[in-house]
């Protein structure tokens, strides 16, 4: 009974130096900003960071990476084809010349 007396003792009289405390720092925790900003977040670095994170998260979230890279296929498939259609038309000439030569001979 007596220890537990102590105890309440203990925990009353730290609640009141808390309370005690509190009284003292009251306006100097009204002064604080409201959105929880610090000094830090001004300096210039930190935000160079943040902006480059937000373009990052932007970027992302537009697909712009997604976009270059289907955009990049489709300039390559395009050269292909171009290509395969200089092909066919260099093929379809020689044909067309052997089959001039076959009908010349008969």
């Amino acid at each position: 009974m007596i220890i537990e007396s102590i105890i309440f003792a203990i925990f009353v009289c730290s609640f009141g130096g808390i309370l005690l405390i509190l009284a003292k720092k009251i306006h100097a925790l009204n002064a604080l900003p409201q959105n929880g900003s610090a000094g830090i977040r001004k300096h210039h670095l930190i935000l160079n960071i943040e902006n480059r994170v937000k373009e990052i998260a932007i970027a992302f979230e537009k697909q712009v990476f997604f976009h270059k890279l289907l955009s990049w296929v489709k300039v390559i498939t395009l050269k292909v084809e171009t290509r395969v259609d200089v092909m066919l038309q260099r093929i379809r000439k020689k044909s067309q010349e052997v089959d001039k030569k076959l009908k010349l001979k008969k």
